[in-house]
């Protein structure tokens, strides 16, 4: 059922409204991501500041230039880490625009869905955001750990995979389903079906691993948990 939902997805990557959500979708967490990344450095140049009194050195001018430098060279390696959640949870946001897409191409049949107002979507999708990122900045430590145990180190992509794919799979089928069933109905859908869900996520956030390649997923991402939610619940009463 997955792998079919995948398929058909993929089959749908040329559509030009596929490729205008990508474009947004990564000029959006860019912009984020840079606009984050200064604002970190001006503030640990402010609390620094230009001449710093050290104990047995004494007044220096360099400790701005170092803050900073180090700070951006930390928020670049931490970018590719964030850009999998930032660009997920962006790429949710217009969610609706692709699952109308695979509608449209698969099930031409069904009556126009009850949009989703965009107050309700940028308020998931900000709470969407605050949940993957929070839950990844809480699992740095534990792989950080994992990866100083030697014998535990293999096992911290598998976490990483498994706390990403619940997290998403979770966001982009309950996003899917909405449209068609409303919020309640797609949250029983989703419990009835968490394992599939789940698996489909965590077979989802593996490629956001890859670069280039994570920018892609969310939107064939999407476009699969619209075809799984036509797939597990064909019968659900449509809006």
């Amino acid at each position: 059922m997955i792998l079919t939902a995948f398929f058909a997805a993929l089959g749908q990557m040329t559509d030009p409204r596929f490729r205008r959500v990508l474009l947004l979708g990564v000029a959006l967490t860019l912009a984020l991501l840079i606009a984050a990344s200064a604002g970190f450095v001006w503030l640990l140049g402010s609390l620094v500041g230009d001449q710093t009194t050290l104990p047995f050195i004494g007044e220096v001018t360099w400790l701005n230039d170092l803050v900073s430098w180090g700070s951006a060279l930390l928020l670049a390696v931490l970018s590719v880490f964030l850009m999998i959640p930032v660009a997920s949870a962006i790429t949710s946001m217009f969610l609706d625009t692709v699952a109308q897409a695979v509608e449209d191409e698969h099930y031409p049949h069904l009556p126009a869905p009850t949009p989703v107002p965009f107050g309700d979507a940028l308020r998931d999708t900000v709470n969407f955001l605050g949940v993957l990122i929070g839950a990844n900045v809480l699992a740095l430590l534990l792989y950080l750990i994992l990866i100083a145990t030697v014998a535990l180190a293999p096992a911290a992509p598998f976490v990483f995979w498994g706390l990403n794919g619940f997290l998403l799979g979770r966001e982009y089928f309950t996003l899917a389903a909405i449209r068609r069933v409303g919020r309640a109905e797609a949250k029983l859908l989703r419990s009835r079906h968490t394992g599939t869900i789940w698996i489909a996520g965590v077979l989802m956030a593996i490629p956001l691993t890859i670069p280039i390649l994570n920018l892609i997923i969310p939107i064939l991402g999407a476009a699969t948990f619209t075809h799984l939610f036509h797939l597990l619940a064909p019968q659900a009463p449509r809006d």
